[in-house]
Formats: structure tokens, sequence, C-alpha cells
């Protein structure tokens, strides 16, 4: 089968960082499924692993960590998805990745594709819809009838911040506050459901004065989350919840002490990498959010289309991502 892999952490600009290659087509035992992959999206994930994970031995690492597919094959042991099947998923960190034509994936992390979306539209989303659904509900807990209480995003024009403003709006009674630094990204925001966007460029305690906007019991953190923790713990409300999903290389938390202010980590990767008791549960989420796409609750976050599923479509896709001005998110379809 077709793949796209590497050997070496390289510069994107490098034309060895992602290249095309020729593997074995895996088997599904157990309960894991052969998908035929249709379309993928590139992660922030994407470029983290390819630049900073070596890869053991002569082998190559595929990566990627969004897919939509057909079923063509299954284990065993499956009982959630039949041959024919078309499903979607995010996948999992410790197994090789959706740059292939073929991906065996276990059944608990997969959910039905949304009949309403084709490839590309439903692969840009199992990911960012898995990590925004988990920090609401699993890590801050948060109730759906807070009709008075605030939510703050920073960094919310990207994937996984343009499906949570949607589910924020459309399933809690949050107020919801986001931040974007362009005039783009601010449009965007205020299209997916934002009450109130304030530019993160500048300080938050400062944009918050200027728009009179409440404290919020809620903050999370999208990116460059060491930069603006100072601002977070003096917006956020006592007793408050804050949670972040990048990767700070330090993080004191002391500072949140005098509110009494509770910490989560979102990581999508937990349940599979861990085999979880509760593992099914993004099976759950991921038909949770197909109803509502297919129901017009929500839409896609697809921003870009880079292509066919090749090597230089990627390196190309991953470059623009490291950028860090991507707005929703770039997927590519087809061999």
């Amino acid at each position: 089968m077709k793949a796209i892999g590497y050997k070496e952490n390289l510069p994107i600009e490098d034309v060895k960082s992602l290249q095309d290659i020729q593997l074995s087509t895996p088997k599904a035992t157990g309960r894991d499924l052969l998908v035929e992959i249709k379309a993928i999206s590139v992660n922030p994930a994407d470029y983290k692993v390819r630049a900073g994970i070596p890869v053991e031995g002569d082998n190559w690492k595929v990566i990627g960590w969004d897919a939509t597919g057909i079923v063509k094959e299954v284990g065993n042991d499956v009982s959630l998805f039949k041959v024919g099947d078309e499903v979607w998923y995010a996948g999992d960190f410790t197994r090789q990745g959706s740059y292939a034509q073929f991906q065996v994936v276990d059944e608990r992390i997969v959910g039905k594709k949304p009949s309403s979306l084709s490839y590309p539209e439903a692969a840009a989303l199992p990911l960012t819809s898995l990590t925004a659904y988990e920090m609401l509900f699993d890590r801050l807990q948060v109730a759906k009838n807070n009709a008075s209480k605030s939510i703050l995003v920073i960094g919310a024009a990207g994937g996984v911040g343009s499906i949570l403003v949607q589910l924020a709006k459309k399933l809690t009674k949050l107020n919801i506050i986001a931040t974007a630094s362009r005039n783009e990204t601010t449009d965007w925001l205020k299209k997916l459901g934002a009450d109130a966007v304030i530019n993160h460029r500048n300080k938050l305690s400062e944009e918050f004065l200027k728009h009179n906007l409440p404290a919020p019991e809620y903050v999370v953190s999208l990116n460059a989350t060491e930069q603006h923790v100072d601002e977070i713990v003096k917006l956020i409300k006592p007793q408050g919840k804050f949670g972040f999903i990048d990767d700070p290389k330090s993080l004191n938390v002391m500072p949140f002490k005098a509110k009494a202010v509770s910490t989560h980590i979102e990581f999508m990767f937990t349940r599979s990498m861990f085999q979880t008791d509760d593992m099914i549960e993004q099976h759950n989420i991921l038909n949770k959010v197909a109803t509502l796409i297919d129901n017009g609750t929500i839409k896609t976050t697809l921003g870009e289309n880079f292509g066919i599923i090749n090597a230089e479509n990627l390196r190309k896709a991953h470059a623009f991502l490291e950028t860090g001005k991507a707005k929703g998110k770039i997927v590519l379809e087809g061999f």
C-alpha cells in the first residue's frame, strides 16, 4: 500500500522529512478494523511528532491522527461495525497513523461518519471534536445549563477552538469569550457563535476592561499558555476551572492557589494509549458529534483542501500549519 513516512526528525523544508513509501497492508485482528483511507486532516500533533519523536531502528514511522474511510475488514471480536461502514476517527498515538491507504484502528475509538458530509469535510473533525468535547465535559465538567457563567477560549480560531466554540454555543448556555488577532479569524469566530472576540496580542485583562466583560468561570488555553498564564490568573473567577492542551515547557500553577482554581490537562490520546476502562467513550462522542452535524447543529471546520495524500502536499500542509496562521483545518483526500 502507499504511505507517507519518515525515518529522521528533519525540518519540513527537507524532502526527507516526509517521503512517499510502500508498506505491506496490515490485517485486522481482535477488536481492530481495517479501514481504507479516503481523506485525512493534519494537526499540530503531526508536526510535533515528525520533528521531535525519533524512529526505532530502520523502520518507517507513519503519522496522522484524523481519518475518514470505509471498513474493509473486521477482527474476530468486532461488534460495533461491519465491512462497508463509513467511519471516522482520530486514531491511537502508539500505532501507525493515517498517512496511508489502509490503517488498523480499534473499534472503540471509531465512530460512524456523518452522512451529510463528504470524506474531506468529515476528516477535519475527529481529533478536534474529541479534544473539545473531552475538555468541556470530561475535564472542566461544564454543566449544560450554566446560563449565568462565562468561558474564555484563548487561541480559538484554530481546529480545536473552532469546534469547541460551536459545542459550547449549542450544548451549553455559557457566555463565550474567544480570542483572535486578525480580522478574518475574528469574523470566523463570530460566525461560529462566539459572543465576544478579543485580541490576544494585547493584555487579556485590558481587553476584558475595554469590552466590559465578566470574569470567566472557565478558561481554556489552546496555545501559548506560558505567555498568557499570568493574565489568566488575574482574570479567572475564584474557584474557577482552567484547562489547556498545548505543551508549555513549564507551568507554575501555584499562583492559582489563592483563588482555588483547579487545573486540567486534556490529551485526547490518553484513553487509547492506556486502554482505559472508558475507552469506548470516544466511540460514543464521535457518534454524538456525527448526529449534531447531520441535524445541522454544528458544521465542519474545514479550512483548506491541500489535494491528494502524498509527501509533497503533506510537507506543504505541515509548513503552513507551523506558521500558526491556519484558520480551521487542513485536509487532503485520495491517493
